[in-house]
């Protein structure tokens, strides 16, 4: 059970890293320079919505980035829109602009193809599903393992 755990615990990192080298070969592929692969992740997380930059850093996507400097660089080469919160002078809101969209219709499109291709090579949605499941299950627990089990 223990190395099965372990192998997870690490296969989830070295996956979530592949993912991003592979954003990363599609945006080089396609001379998209401006944008880093961890930028692109979060502009896709954020698509159509306006939403507040407290909300996007609690969704948590970002391993090891630092959510403020991605939007500011974002909002610099223009993917971004940025304002001060009507109702809350302390929150910032950002949506995608113009050229944000179309990097957004982009980044589906290639999202569609990767599901195309997992498709063609016979996986199923039962098992996405059932990894969904089990995955969520971890994050119950560990998200519980934050105040049950102190090391102290």
């Amino acid at each position: 059970m223990k190395n099965s755990y372990l192998e997870v615990v690490f296969l989830i990192e070295r996956l979530h890293r592949l993912f991003l080298e592979n954003v990363k070969a599609e945006l080089e592929g396609s001379k998209i320079y401006d944008i880093n692969n961890t930028q692109a992740l979060i502009l896709y997380n954020i698509g159509e919505e306006r939403i507040s930059v407290g909300e996007l850093t609690q969704r948590g996507y970002y391993l090891g980035s630092n959510v403020s400097y991605n939007l500011r660089k974002m909002v610099i080469n223009g993917f971004l829109v940025q304002e001060a919160s009507l109702h809350d002078k302390r929150s910032t809101i950002v949506n995608l602009s113009e050229k944000g969209l179309k990097l957004y219709k982009f980044i589906d499109g290639v999202m569609s193809k990767h599901i195309n291709s997992l498709s063609k090579e016979g996986s199923c949605d039962k098992l996405f599903v059932d990894m969904v499941s089990h995955l969520k299950s971890l994050e119950n627990f560990w998200a519980k393992g934050k105040e049950a089990f102190s090391f102290r």
